[in-house]
């Protein structure tokens, strides 16, 4: 697998209880983020690959004035897929699958995004309490949803760019459905996006979601799906994020 690509310096090293894991952490914030005014942040997943793009998405945003000043942080390993330092396979699944022995973590990776990272980011940046998005790509993706459908969700806007809803037999449209039974409202909202020339399990596993939030919504959820042609899984990413975030923030 390659190595990461992003071409930004660490700002920090997070360890985490919870995990029993240290944490590369990028970070880009305007300015104003250390201001008295608290402003929106956006969590990426898979820091050490998509914090590039999806910084590069918010400084476009903000230029244009479509966004408000926004502070990008990027959640890595400091190492490449497929490495033993990297443990996305068992932080971004909400169930444990045979196919990755260390999988199912995601609980506990999200009590350290929401318990202890989000706490130091705050010591550091003047941040807002609601409106806190999560955004992430494929496996990350899944991530993202697990966060969005809890009871009470710490991040309420969600961008999920083609996200790895086949894993563990689609599980995660099991836990959308369950939350659903218990609960019929939800406050937030989700972003999806897709390319057309991705295959045709992501493209159709992603209708499936769709289709399903549109036949039992949840009150006060915002569902934006959008797919983008001639885009396939690993180059729909600066049009996922640039439109992403557009639609959480804008």
């Amino acid at each position: 697998m390659p190595p990461p690509i992003t071409k930004a310096t660490p700002a920090f090293v997070s360890r985490s209880r919870e995990t029993g894991t240290d944490y590369v952490i990028y970070l880009d914030a305007p300015d104003s983020a250390r201001g008295a005014k608290p402003m929106p942040a956006v969590l990426v997943m898979d820091g050490d690959y998509l914090f590039d793009a999806a910084s590069a998405a918010c400084r476009s945003l903000m230029r244009a004035g479509r966004i408000p000043p926004t502070a990008v942080i990027g959640v890595g390993y400091g190492f490449g897929f497929g490495s033993p330092g990297n443990f996305r396979g068992r932080d971004y699944t909400p169930t444990a699958a045979p196919e990755e022995p260390m999988s199912g973590g995601a609980g506990r990776f999200l009590e350290y995004l929401s318990a202890s990272l989000w706490p130091e980011l705050e010591g550091r940046l003047s941040l807002r309490e609601r409106g806190r998005v999560i955004a992430g790509h494929s496996l990350g993706s899944l991530l993202v949803l697990h966060a969005l459908f809890q009871p009470r969700p710490f991040f309420d806007l969600a961008l999920a760019s083609a996200p790895s809803i086949w894993w563990d037999n689609r599980s995660i449209l099991g836990l959308v459905s369950r939350l659903r039974e218990r609960q019929a409202s939800l406050k937030g909202r989700l972003y999806l996006g897709v390319g057309l020339d991705d295959t045709p399990s992501m493209t159709g596993d992603l209708a499936l979601l769709e289709k399903q939030l549109g036949e039992t919504p949840f009150k006060g959820l915002e569902v934006v799906a959008e797919n983008f042609p001639g885009r396939d899984h690993y180059d729909v990413v600066p049009s996922t994020m640039t439109a992403g975030l557009a639609s959480l923030l804008g």
